[in-house]
């Protein structure tokens, strides 16, 4: 009898034991922690949220931890392996007005909402559901950099494209990449890329203030900008103006070379003339381009010695 009793004894201490040991979360400076309940008698509910920084804090017995990032946090869009986020290497192709396909790059900056009433709303929303992954897994939010990433390039990535599609979609490949023009109709000129591109950063930013929160149904994401780093054009249409830019400086090239010829035709000309008007002039030249040494030099006379000075 006491052996049973021992045994139940520690049947009921040993997860009693683990629930109390794992009733207790910290959090570092870059997370923030959603607890919802999860004992065997309590609902699933959120119960608080743990600031960046905490110490050791009680979450109850068998609670769920969901940690998520609170510092800023960047989103980069990127065919730079280098520079890529975990969603991995891609672009945002965006057809322009004129129908070229622009690949677009560039970074969002944000940082998540830490309001606590906000924050309980955003786990109730998208910390109960799961998203899929660049391996093709199901994975939280609250799932590490993976898990997040899975969030982000289903929730937020599509509204970001949606956003460049728009204000890129309004303007000619030449508003944007200036080189463009080299193969659109004569007496077009050349557009102020830079202006154009900062033009549309902002329109940009505006879209994604306007439409994250319509889209994910709150405010959950602050501190949104997107910077807009570099526009490119598909492979052909680059070829095709590196081609126009080549004949452009072959062009320049052989107009410099008739122009140098011109002036030189020009001088000699003006030589010339001047040593009909003063042959003494003439053989002074010729005097001067005699080679250092020379001490005897007679003109005009076949029989003529050059004695070299020793």
């Amino acid at each position: 009898m006491k052996i049973l009793l021992a045994v139940i004894a520690a049947l009921i201490a040993v997860p009693l034991l683990f629930g109390g040991v794992g009733g207790l979360e910290s959090t570092d400076g870059g997370q923030v922690a959603v607890v919802r309940d999860g004992g065997l008698f309590d609902d699933n509910k959120v119960r608080e949220v743990i600031d960046p920084g905490s110490g050791l804090t009680w979450t109850g017995m068998w609670s769920s931890v969901h940690l998520y990032p609170a510092q800023q946090r960047f989103y980069t869009i990127t065919a730079d392996a280098r520079r890529a986020t975990a969603l991995g290497v891609d672009v945002v192709t965006v057809p322009s007005s004129d129908g070229v396909n622009l690949g677009i790059e560039g970074t969002l900056y944000f940082t998540l909402n830490l309001d606590h009433e906000t924050l309980k709303k955003f786990d109730d929303k998208f910390g109960t559901r799961t998203f899929r992954s660049q391996d093709d897994r199901s994975l939280y939010p609250w799932e590490g950099e993976e898990g997040w990433s899975a969030f982000f390039g289903q929730a937020v990535r599509p509204v970001i494209d949606n956003a460049l599609r728009g204000q890129i979609g309004a303007m000619r490949c030449a508003q944007l990449v200036p080189s463009c023009s080299l193969l659109e109709s004569a007496g077009l000129k050349p557009q102020d890329g830079n202006a154009n591109i900062a033009k549309v950063q902002d329109a940009v930013n505006a879209s994604l203030a306007r439409d994250l929160p319509a889209t994910l149904g709150g405010e959950f994401l602050t501190g949104l900008r997107f910077t807009l780093a570099k526009v490119t054009l598909p492979a052909d249409v680059q070829k095709a103006v590196d081609r126009s830019l080549a004949a452009s400086a072959a062009v320049s090239e052989a107009q410099a070379k008739v122009a140098q010829a011109k002036a030189e035709a020009e001088a000699n000309r003006a030589r010339q003339d001047g040593y009909d008007e003063c042959p003494a002039c003439a053989e002074i030249e010729k005097l001067k381009s005699l080679p250092q040494g020379i001490t005897v030099y007679a003109p005009g006379n076949p029989q003529s010695v050059v004695v070299p000075s020793r």
